[in-house]
Parts: structure tokens; C-alpha cells; sequence
């Protein structure tokens, strides 16, 4: 990767999500040309600066790229390290997870007649420039897990709310439910609006 992000990408996809959401704020027509947006920012592992793609040795890292002025919108990295999973959980609004570097796992769960949550389909497995959707419509529980017992992982994903700020729920495998705010693990966000490096004065 560049010493230099290529932050101008990012940039770009705020914009382009934000007119979006300005024009087609309904979830079907919004996740369909969402998955887009995010696919051609995927498809280069170019931008994302370095400091907000550290794994750490215990736990997967949640980086806050960038928050819509109004919370319609948040940008986050997360960052597995080797073999790093999430517990079952819930979002609660809509999201879009894009494979940036590495690979990832996702298993949906459903509810069966008990209440319990059971494995829904067969495990999707994202590669780089791969996009897939949750929402609470077409299923919103689900586990995540690097796909690699020995390299770091990261996806970029997208969510209709700020949403470090959402209240949502693990699971455990009986159903039940224990509610979370997940934070961020980052306190400082990219300079996405300092363009003297990227126009510098002839």
C-alpha cells in the first residue's frame, strides 16, 4: 500500500451514498445501488489508511471511518486478526459489509418454533470486492469470523445509522438475547477533507 492514501475514493463514496440516500431513501432501491457503490470502493485496496487497519491481538477492531452529519450513515473497518470472530448479533438497521483485504465467513441464524436461533443457509464466504447485505427485511442475524487462522482480515462495512451509537443484541444459542452498544476502537477519524496533499500549488 501507498505511504499516501488514496483518500479521495473514500470521499468519493460518502457523496455518491449521501446524493443516494437524497434520491432513493427506500431500503430495496437503497441496498441494490448501495452494493455498487461499495463494490468500486472495494475493489481498491488503496485508501484505507494505515492506522485504522491495526488488528489487535485479542479481539476484532471496529474503526469509525466516517459519520453522516445527520446519523443516516456510518463507515467503519473492522480489522480481524488471525481466527477472530464476532458473537451471534443483530444490527437493526440496514448494512452493507464490502471484503476489502483477506476473507471473511458469515452465518445467518433464525429463529425456529422454540424461539431458538438455528443456522440459516450455508455459510457466505466473502472475498475481496464481494458485497453482501443485512437488514432486520431479509435477515439481520448473523456471525462473523475471519476466513484465516493466520492473516488479518478487513471489510468495510456500511450502516443505515451511527452505529456505534445503536442498540442491539448478542445472542446466545437459546434465543435469548443480552443487549450492546458496540463504540468504536478508534478516537481520531481520517482527514478525508485536507486536499493541499492531493492538489498541492504548482
Amino acid at each position: 500500500m501507498s505511504d499516501t492514501p488514496h483518500l479521495a475514493r473514500l470521499r468519493h463514496f460518502i457523496g455518491e451514498l449521501s446524493d443516494l440516500l437524497d434520491r432513493h431513501p427506500d431500503e430495496p432501491t437503497l441496498l441494490d445501488h448501495g452494493q455498487r457503490l461499495l463494490q468500486d470502493l472495494v475493489a481498491h485496496d488503496d485508501w484505507l489508511p494505515d492506522a485504522l487497519a491495526v488488528p489487535d491481538p485479542q479481539r476484532y477492531q471496529q474503526y469509525l471511518l466516517h459519520c453522516d452529519s445527520r446519523q443516516r450513515f456510518s463507515i467503519v473497518s473492522f480489522v480481524w486478526g488471525p481466527g477472530q470472530s464476532t458473537p451471534i448479533h443483530d444490527h437493526r438497521v440496514w448494512g452493507l459489509i464490502g471484503m476489502l483485504r483477506g476473507a471473511e465467513h458469515a452465518q445467518g441464524f433464525a429463529r425456529d418454533a422454540q424461539g431458538a436461533l438455528q443456522p440459516s443457509g450455508a455459510p457466505v464466504r466473502l472475498a475481496p470486492g464481494q458485497v453482501e447485505a443485512v437488514s432486520p427485511r431479509i435477515g439481520d442475524i448473523h456471525q462473523v469470523s475471519n476466513a484465516f487462522d493466520d492473516r488479518v482480515s478487513i471489510s468495510i462495512h456500511v450502516y443505515g445509522a451511527n452505529i456505534g451509537a445503536v442498540s442491539r443484541a448478542v445472542y446466545l444459542p437459546d434465543g435469548s438475547e443480552k443487549p450492546f452498544i458496540s463504540g468504536y476502537s478508534n478516537t481520531l477519524l481520517p482527514n478525508l477533507w485536507d486536499l493541499s496533499k492531493e492538489n498541492p500549488a504548482p
